[in-house]
């Protein structure tokens, strides 16, 4: 037992003199450095849970996970900054808006991505930018109840929301009441999404062509794009 606490004093000891060391006028490392490390762990924790065991599970997209993460740790890193060197409001929102120049040279992000994005942003900012004046079970709370709810909303109550889109369908016999079977099959296979019912719009006979609405699960249109990705 004694030699266990000696061991832990000489560990304190060596901390301690790491503490008080500078170099080139700028201390090696001060307090801030634990409080740095606990944050970025459990942000990186809490980021992992809504983005690879909720969105991922979800909708396998891994160019979508690269951007949520990088964005979360950036953000996270930024505002701990600015709240270590103490930037006024002005200056701190002057740096946020750089986010605002940001364009990404691919297609807009649907809302659900979008979402994400938000999120991710969002619970970063919290974990960095909260100090003295938040404990750490508000801290906890908020994060975990961001996740509680995405989970449910996302997983479980979302599950089976019904989505639409209108196809221009030229084998005009398949369009007639008898055939709704093979309309259904032929869709099916054109799309590669799993049709729960159409129905027929606009028909022209002149151009042998029919507006078909089909309906479908959301999830069928995230698995459908995922080469487009």
């Amino acid at each position: 037992m004694l030699h266990f606490t000696s061991i832990l004093a000489q560990i304190q000891n060596t901390a301690n003199n790491i503490t008080n060391t500078n170099f080139l006028g700028v201390q090696l490392m001060d307090d801030d450095f634990y409080k740095l490390l606990f944050r970025f762990i459990f942000n990186l924790i809490i980021i992992t849970i809504v983005i690879r065991l909720i969105y991922y599970v979800k909708t396998p997209r891994r160019n979508y996970v690269f951007t949520f993460y990088l964005i979360s740790i950036i953000s996270f890193v930024i505002v701990f900054a600015l709240k270590k060197l103490d930037i006024d409001t002005g200056m701190g929102l002057g740096l946020f808006a750089i986010f605002g120049i940001i364009r990404y040279r691919t297609n807009p992000l649907r809302v659900r991505e979008m979402t994400y994005l938000f999120i991710t942003i969002g619970l970063s900012v919290v974990n960095g930018l909260s100090g003295k004046q938040v404990s750490y079970a508000e801290l906890f709370f908020i994060n975990f109840a961001v996740v509680l709810i995405v989970y449910l909303l996302d997983t479980k109550l979302l599950i089976n929301l019904e989505s639409s889109k209108i196809i221009v369908y030229e084998k005009i016999e398949n369009i007639k009441p008898e055939n709704y079977a093979l309309l259904i099959e032929d869709l099916k296979q054109r799309t590669g999404i799993k049709i729960n019912r159409a129905e027929v719009g606009k028909v022209d006979f002149l151009k042998d062509i029919a507006e078909v609405k089909i309906f479908y699960n959301s999830d069928e249109e995230d698995i459908n794009l995922l080469e487009n990705d």
